[in-house]
């Protein structure tokens, strides 16, 4: 039994037929579960964080690159902030986005490895400095608008200075001071931290006219700069001495330090960051062109504003001066008012002239005659003065009358005085009596009090043959724990008689007095309460002539330590 067979059929397979998005499926679970957790080692690379909040980015060796992926809520979690170049090992799974048949890693804990370490470091000296307030954002100077002086810290021999100078040249000339150091290796630290500190030393009064003094002006600005490098290459604008040295700097100053994705620590610290050397060259100046333009086209605008004012002022005299009428014709009509007027006013002036005569006869007719009007007047005056005459004279009767009855009843003044005298003696007699009474007892009482005060006066202590140690302040020194070797002190005697001193030895020793006069012997048998010793030393001038007395007051002072136990006034 033959069978045909349709040639143009195609074979048929017993593999199964998958979709795209089975096999997409597939493929994901395949490496989830075999590589459900791995550890990779690798440099980041195209850290990128948008809005959402995940980083996306490519960890690479030498030979090859993998995608990763860290999701926002592990990324707020992590140790580390995730920076390009940033060596790290990476603890998460392999996934797949089906979308794009890419394979990736899902990122659960990253930590630093190999150039890492570096970075960890790096970023826990960053976390130590914002710690201080060094890179608070409110220490930032504003820039110079058109500094007149640029100085550039960077290596002399680099292509970095010439594109600064080439920048600058081209966009607004400025005159640069160059201090030449090292950028990397050993050293350089040291010297870009040296360097700003020595632009910032610069006295701003030096110098002025470089034409005719020869001295350096200070900068208005600082550039800070270097070309790029791998992370080893710019450690030293990590720096802790180059970072400080930033921060003390008075003079605005510009880091340009790598390219732009290069951060150095310096760069926190500046007043403002260039991503590169030439950036911060136009950083430093606007372009010259530009500021000219501008100048210009104020200027033009201000032409135009002007002309326009003015046009606008002509045209509003000439609307104005339409509508005034020829001075001519108005000059005239007011002559001809004016004369209308005054032609009046002559005629108005004799009317009243008149008017007011009419009235002033009409007034002096009524009037009466003045010789007449000072008779009466004379007359009721005399009339008057009459009767106050008469009336005092009978007031003056009355008054002498009460005053010879009021006087008749009075006593003689000699009467009243020996009637007083008596009273008077008889008083003081009374007084004499009670004195012996009232005042004999309190006048002994003071007596007595006045004996007992001058007994217990410290003066007739002192006259005894004591003194009394004071401070330099005049304070009584009672213990000697309140001496010390060197001490100044003031010695007191009868008399308010007083000589200073000074405390010479230590009061552990054995006692030994400059005053004169006592023995070893003779303190240890007054020492027996006190556990140390000091010698107090007269002044020169003043130990000879009070010899005598400070070594009487000593002894006494000696024998009273010993009886009593108190260290009070000793010399030792």
């Amino acid at each position: 039994m033959t069978t045909e067979t349709d040639i143009t059929s195609p074979a048929r397979s017993n593999i199964p037929e998958m979709s795209v998005s089975e096999l997409s499926g597939s493929l994901k679970r395949t490496l989830e579960e075999t590589y459900g957790r791995i550890r990779v080692r690798g440099e980041l690379s195209r850290v990128s964080i948008p809005g959402s909040g995940h980083m996306y980015s490519d960890l690479k060796d030498e030979n090859s690159l993998i995608n990763v992926v860290c999701w926002k809520g592990v990324l707020s979690k992590l140790s580390i902030r995730p920076e390009e170049g940033m060596e790290v090992v990476c603890t998460g799974r392999i996934s797949t986005y089906p979308s794009r048949s890419n394979y990736q890693l899902i990122i659960e804990k990253m930590e630093l490895a190999g150039e890492g370490a570096l970075l960890k470091l790096l970023e826990d000296r960053k976390k130590k400095l914002a710690a201080e307030g060094l890179f608070a954002q409110e220490l930032k100077k504003p820039l110079p608008f058109i500094p007149q002086t640029i100085g550039v810290i960077t290596s002399p021999t680099g292509a970095v200075i010439r594109d600064i100078m080439h920048r600058l040249k081209d966009r607004f000339p400025r005159h640069v001071l160059v201090w030449p150091v090292l950028v990397q290796g050993e050293g350089a630290a040291e010297q870009i931290a040296k360097a700003i500190r020595g632009f910032d030393a610069i006295d701003p009064l030096l110098g002025k006219d470089l034409q005719t003094i020869g001295g350096v002006r200070r900068p208005d600005l600082l550039i800070v700069a270097r070309g790029g490098g791998s992370l080893e290459d710019l450690m030293a604008f990590n720096e802790e001495v180059v970072v400080r040295a930033a921060a003390e700097c008075r003079i605005p100053l510009i880091s340009a330090v790598g390219h732009e994705t290069d951060t150095t620590l310096i760069d926190y610290v500046s007043d403002r960051r260039a991503p590169t050397p030439t950036g911060a060259a136009e950083i430093a100046v606007p372009r010259r062109i530009d500021l000219l333009a501008q100048v210009m086209e104020n200027g033009q605008r201000l032409m135009n504003a002007s002309a326009r004012i003015v046009s606008a002022h002509i045209e509003r005299v000439e609307n104005l001066s339409k509508r005034l009428g020829d001075p001519q014709r108005l000059v005239e009509m007011q002559n001809q008012k004016l004369d209308h007027l005054s032609h009046k006013l002559g005629s108005v002036f004799e009317r009243q002239i008149t008017q007011k005569s009419n009235a002033v006869g009409k007034l002096s007719s009524g009037l009466k005659d003045p010789a007449h009007m000072l008779a009466q007047k004379k007359h009721r005056l005399d009339m008057n003065e009459a009767r106050m005459r008469s009336l005092f004279d009978s007031r003056l009767a009355r008054a002498r009358e009460t005053l010879s009855v009021k006087t008749a009843g009075l006593r003689k003044p000699d009467f009243i005085m020996q009637k007083n005298r008596k009273e008077l003696q008889y008083y003081e007699t009374r007084l004499v009596q009670l004195k012996g009474k009232i005042i004999d007892p309190y006048e002994k009482r003071l007596r007595e009090a006045g004996r007992m005060l001058e007994s217990l006066s410290h003066q007739k202590v002192l006259e005894r043959g004591f003194a009394v140690i004071r401070d330099a302040d005049n304070n009584v020194i009672t213990k000697p724990d309140s001496l010390y070797a060197g001490q100044g002190i003031n010695l007191e005697f009868a008399g308010d008689k007083r000589i200073g001193a000074h405390i010479d030895g230590n009061l552990g020793g054995s006692r030994k007095d400059n005053l004169g006069g006592v023995t070893d012997k003779q303190s240890s048998s007054a020492d027996h309460t006190t556990s140390g010793s000091a010698k107090a030393t007269l002044p020169e001038s003043s130990a000879k002539s009070g010899r005598k007395s400070a070594t009487q007051t000593k002894t006494a002072q000696s024998k009273g330590s010993g009886n009593t136990g108190n260290n009070q006034g000793k010399l030792f």
